[in-house]
């Protein structure tokens, strides 16, 4: 069992997503276990683009963005692990099961994201996550994911197993 636990800053999570801003929502992985386990960091600032509208007099991150932060950190969990190109390779998501908003999370808020590794089969990998802020859970659900590959040309796609 490796118990080697890696960090990555946001020069190594831009190699390993495509996302970038506003979508990017992963700002530091914080402890990385491979095949286990990872801690990330989301600094939440009042300069994000959704703050405009949601809501104005109540800054709150619109909960779909916290899932989403979620998934961004469970496709670095999966895709620390194996070499991949960013260019013809997509993390889907796929499904949510149990999703649950316990606090806001407003502008100044840490949000820290916890995603554990469940379960592959048939192409689809199973998380466990919750995103918490002071040790307060904010968010938790069980996430799907599947990795797509693509021909350089866009216009095939395939399962790649990882």
């Amino acid at each position: 069992m490796n118990t080697e636990k890696l960090n990555f800053d946001i020069h190594k999570i831009l190699q390993l997503l495509p996302h970038r801003y506003p979508i990017l929502l992963v700002d530091r992985v914080l402890e990385l276990v491979p095949h286990e386990s990872i801690k990330a960091l989301k600094n939440v600032t009042i300069n994000e683009p959704y703050f405009v509208g949601h809501f104005p007099s109540r800054p709150v991150m619109p909960g779909v963005l916290i899932l989403e932060a979620l998934a961004q950190t469970a496709a670095l969990l999966t895709f620390s692990e194996a070499p991949h190109d960013a260019a013809t390779t997509l993390y889907y998501f796929v499904g949510i099961d149990g999703a649950r908003f316990k606090r806001p999370v407003e502008p100044g808020d840490q949000l820290i994201l916890n995603v554990s590794f469940e379960r592959y089969m048939r192409g689809i990998w199973k998380f466990s996550a919750k995103a918490t802020v002071d040790d307060v859970v904010a968010c938790e659900a069980t996430l799907m994911c599947t990795v797509k590959h693509f021909d350089k040309e866009g216009d095939k796609d395939s399962e790649q197993r990882v």
